[in-house]
């Protein structure tokens, strides 16, 4: 058989299709494998370059190629798509993946070890902890309503909201048992969200990194797990403008014939990194618009004055993403007096 120079590897739960070529960039490889057989063909191949698509399941066929003595390089399912000649199958999207993977300008995603999707499992967690428990307090709110007893905005209002509810003689006997149901859902979310949250705190105070970017205003300690862990590596951008277009902080673009227009963010790259960042933008700046914190920058200030509070939000998560890829880069900690004098970025 011919010697095979590239693979395109389209992969599932347990059907794999695969494309290869030559030097002369001929087909010499179309075959659609089981699991099994294609561990087995892996092995007795020799070396050679491997594309997958970077989807779930991508980092692990990575680190096992690898371990056969293949090189293996993961592409962002929306980089592919324009190499889908015609249709939608296995073959086709295998026959994509090897075409796009020869393009100079490709890029690529880096391969994550087994202990950083550990760590991106216990992120998750936490993610599905938070939902499920702000899901019951709105439940709970809802219910409690109908009833005439409301509380103030936040998690911390929902035990006394229910305390109000048990002690309230006009409840009926058995909307007061269903509450007591729901208060002990309630406070086993709470207790498993503590549990959670005490892993991740553990592992953030034993990376440096993470301790450094926690410095930046409107980062703290989740914000910069998710930096660490869910970002490329940083040396892979040009620049901090590359690090925010990538994380979809900056607008879209729709020039055309030299007219400029530019229309909201991308919201490309992780959706829940950049929302991290956003939110920590967002409890920013509540503080410094009313007089509380000792982070308004010139820069923001004149911002505020000429923005509406929720784009300047993301102006200031686009400016933390900037700080943060210098910061990470460099290895260089957060240096608060110097950031404030920095270039303002786009709204």
């Amino acid at each position: 058989m011919e010697q095979i120079i590239r693979i395109g590897m389209d992969t599932s739960k347990s059907v794999f299709q695969l494309h290869g070529v030559n030097a002369a960039e001929q087909p010499v490889l179309r075959k659609k494998m089981r699991r099994k057989e294609m561990v087995d063909y892996f092995t007795k191949c020799p070396s050679t370059v491997i594309a997958i698509e970077a989807c779930g399941a991508s980092h692990h066929w990575a680190r096992l190629l690898t371990s056969l003595g293949h090189e293996v390089k993961l592409i962002a399912p929306q980089l592919v798509k324009p190499y889908v000649k015609r249709g939608k199958n296995d073959a086709a999207d295998a026959e994509a993946l090897c075409e796009a993977m020869s393009r100079p300008t490709m890029r690529f995603v880096p391969t994550k070890s087994a202990d950083q999707q550990a760590i991106l499992m216990l992120v998750g967690m936490r993610e599905r902890a938070v939902a499920a428990q702000t899901a019951l307090a709105n439940m709970i709110r809802g219910y409690a309503a109908e009833f005439g007893l409301t509380a103030a905005k936040g998690i911390s209002h929902i035990s006394l909201l229910l305390e109000r509810i048990m002690a309230d003689g006009f409840v009926p006997d058995l909307a007061r048992d269903l509450f007591a149901s729901l208060a002990a859902e309630f406070a086993q979310a709470n207790e498993r969200l503590k549990a959670v949250d005490a892993r991740l705190m553990a592992w953030y105070r034993n990376n440096e990194c993470c301790r450094r970017l926690a410095q930046i205003p409107g980062v703290g300690p989740i914000g910069a797990v998710l930096l660490v862990m869910k970002a490329p590596a940083p040396k892979q951008f040009a620049s901090g403008r590359q690090f925010a277009a990538w994380m979809g902080l900056t607008p879209r673009d729709h020039s055309t014939a030299g007219k400029v227009r530019l229309g909201v963010i991308t919201r490309a790259g992780d959706e829940v990194l950049r929302k991290t960042l956003v939110l920590g933008a967002t409890a920013l700046l509540r503080h410094v618009r009313v007089g509380r914190g000792k982070n308004g920058s010139p820069w923001l200030m004149e911002l505020l004055k000429r923005k509406a509070p929720k784009l300047v939000a993301v102006a200031l998560a686009n400016k933390v993403a900037r700080i943060a890829w210098k910061m990470m880069v460099t290895g260089e900690a957060y240096r608060g007096n110097a950031t404030r004098s920095a270039p303002a970025c786009a709204a």
